[in-house]
């Protein structure tokens, strides 16, 4: 596990219908928000991303040198930075994770 300070960040529809029937323009949106987070998967900044399968929220689990830096991480998903989805950020730090060793 890096020892780079780890950030969180719940995502939450801003139209509660939008999960189950997005409109075009949010669908669009939507994919460049998962390019964005593929993007910095592939850069290794991201830990984990996923979401609820009922649409109830996502989460970003990532690194980021400051909390300045994980602010701007998160403004910048178009999902957050075009208003279809709300983001709250938190200082994060993954315990415990299938495939790592555990320092106590």
């Amino acid at each position: 596990m890096s020892d780079k300070p780890q950030w969180i960040y719940v995502l939450r529809l801003m139209r509660p219908d939008m999960g189950p029937d997005p409109t075009e323009r949010e669908m669009e949106i939507v994919d460049r928000h998962f390019q964005y987070l593929k993007s910095a998967h592939e850069r290794g900044e991201t830990v984990l991303v996923g979401r609820c399968e009922d649409f109830a929220f996502g989460v970003v689990v990532f690194e980021a040198p400051s909390r300045a830096a994980a602010v701007a991480f998160m403004d910048n998903d178009p999902a957050v930075a075009e208003g279809v989805m709300s983001g709250e950020l938190h200082p994060y730090r993954v315990a415990l994770m299938r495939g790592e060793s555990v320092d106590e």
